[in-house]
């Protein structure tokens, strides 16, 4: 009876604590905005990650480390590119951490996880790169927004600029995975809508990198170019297979662009001259913003931008836009979102918009490869949207 008596005045205290406003979460009484980051710190994609990490500190940084006002808290989760991790990683920053905003994050797989977790707790979750479509069309959410691009957007701005080459025919070949699906998608929209045919589609489990078979393919087929999608360290064999099986120079290589992307050592570039590629970015973008941007970049990480620093670095200023049209109530989610719907991020890549699937809006660039950089040729497709089919946000 004590024992009950003593839990039922405890529990009479507690509740009069909270009714008078005296029980407050310790999250709360410092009033900071908690900001969980959860990508790649470890492992084939970390150094994706870090850019994404670097880009979207400095955005904050430039702007005194504050939203809408209030200070930042930050919470680190290292997400190992390992998708059976997903929920459990996402849900220490939501559930234990209890941020308000989640960054994250550049694998597809662990991005499906963070994904389950939005959509379940209602967490504001922008993503500074997985392109997966589910994210913003079948499974598009309100409090879910990308600033990077869908997997089918860079190859979707290929077919015209092959077209204007006169490559009439081509060959397409990828990695046959999710990522590489997504892509084929793309360039077979964008290739057959601008004349072109396919007259043949080649492929090769992920991740493997044993390409001397389908080059072979490849060279009896005499396509007029060829068009691919390849990334990382498979990208940098692909390229160099190319090479040595007496393609380069023979049949043209185009590709999306993380088929160069960051890879042009001295070792790759004299095979990947020529190649051409389309992507929302590229270094030698001639513009005061990209220079502004890659000058600071440079001085406070000793080290170029990629495309990967931008789109985290785009995600620190869609946030800013956000808080700063809700003087930093992140709680005030229809206003929120409504802002940040609203955004025009003036980014390095060139100023662009969201799309109502909560995609960027964004142009995409022809470049070629010459020597050690991706310059720009010209604008592909301008102000590209993704499809957002199946999203349905009312």
């Amino acid at each position: 009876m004590t024992t009950r008596r003593l839990v039922l005045t405890r529990s009479a205290a507690l509740l009069g604590a909270a009714s008078s406003g005296l029980l407050i979460p310790a999250h709360a009484q410092s009033n900071k905005i908690r900001i969980g980051l959860m990508l790649p710190y470890t492992g084939t994609f970390a150094q994706l990650g870090q850019a994404c990490d670097n880009g979207f500190r400095m955005a904050l940084e430039e702007k005194g480390n504050k939203l809408g006002g209030r200070e930042i808290e930050f919470f680190k989760v290292d997400d190992e590119s390992e998708p059976s991790k997903g929920v459990e990683n996402a849900n220490k920053l939501v559930q234990r951490d209890k941020v308000d905003v989640l960054i994250g994050t550049v694998h597809s797989g662990v991005q499906m996880g963070i994904h389950k977790v939005a959509r379940e707790t209602g967490v504001l979750n922008i993503i500074p790169n997985a392109g997966m479509h589910a994210a913003t069309r079948a499974l598009c959410a309100p409090n879910v927004f990308r600033t990077s691009f869908t997997n089918s957007q860079p190859t979707l701005a290929l077919g015209k600029a092959m077209m204007a080459k006169g490559h009439k025919k081509a060959v397409w070949i990828t990695w046959k995975y999710a990522a590489g699906d997504e892509a084929g998608e793309g360039f077979k929209e964008g290739y057959l809508a601008a004349g072109g045919t396919i007259v043949k589609e080649l492929g090769l489990p992920f991740p493997n990198v044993e390409f001397q078979a389908l080059l072979t393919e490849i060279a009896s087929i005499k396509p007029d170019a060829v068009a691919c999608f390849f990334s990382g360290g498979g990208a940098s064999k692909f390229i160099r297979d190319y090479a040595a099986a007496g393609l380069k120079g023979k049949i043209p290589l185009y590709g999306s662009g993380f088929l160069t992307e960051g890879l042009l050592d001295d070792e790759l570039a004299p095979s990947a001259q020529g190649i051409m590629t389309t992507l929302h970015y590229s270094t030698s973008l001639a513009t005061k913003r990209n220079d502004a941007f890659r000058l600071a970049y440079a001085k406070t990480f000793k080290m170029q931008p990629d495309v990967y620093a931008v789109q985290g670095y785009d995600a620190g200023q869609l946030l800013l836009q956000g808080a700063a049209a809700v003087n930093g109530d992140l709680s005030n989610k229809k206003a929120l979102y409504a802002a940040m719907e609203a955004a025009v991020i003036d980014s390095p890549r060139g100023k662009w918009t969201m799309s109502k699937a909560h995609n960027p809006v964004q142009d995409i660039y022809l470049r070629e490869v010459k020597g050690k950089e991706n310059v720009v040729l010209s604008v592909a497709a301008k102000a590209l949207s993704d499809s957002g089919a199946g999203c349905k946000l009312g």
